[in-house]
């Protein structure tokens, strides 16, 4: 996170969560294009058929691997998701756009889903939060084969 996207996040922490688009925000990035840090909401994940489709970062899409979509963070923008229903977290990676879907706020690669638990339900609601690349490497989880 930057140094001013920090500062911010430390100023609103003080303060009651603001409503972003729908979903409650507890650091908003005051700049053009670039979306909340931390936030929850629904999450899906990518269907198996879209292995090998070009992203939106121009990779193709990798259901192995622990990565996601979202409509506004910077493309390599580490999060680290967790799952509400159960409670586990994984790390992934932004490297695509969307979800398209009215109400939800991240979707999942297949890989991601499974290592919380989010594959049995289809949908579910998350929180999120950026972290650094430090924090990424030390909390990453192998994608199981």
């Amino acid at each position: 996170m930057t140094k001013i996207a920090k500062t911010i996040a430390k100023a609103m922490s003080k303060s009651k969560a603001w409503r972003v688009a729908g979903t409650t925000a507890a650091a908003v990035l005051l700049s053009a294009g670039v979306a909340a840090a931390k936030d929850c909401g629904k999450a899906s994940y990518y269907a198996q058929s879209l292995a090998g489709n070009a992203t939106a970062s121009g990779e193709p899409y990798n259901p192995a691997e622990m990565t996601a979509a979202h409509k506004t963070l910077p493309f390599g923008t580490m999060l680290r998701v967790r799952l509400e229903q159960t409670g586990e977290e994984v790390v992934v990676r932004i490297n695509d756009r969307g979800p398209f879907t009215p109400g939800r706020v991240i979707d999942l690669s297949g890989a991601a889903a499974r290592e919380i638990g989010l594959i049995r339900m289809g949908v579910g609601r998350v929180c999120f939060a950026e972290i650094d690349q430090d924090e990424a490497a030390a909390g990453s989880k192998p994608a199981e084969s």
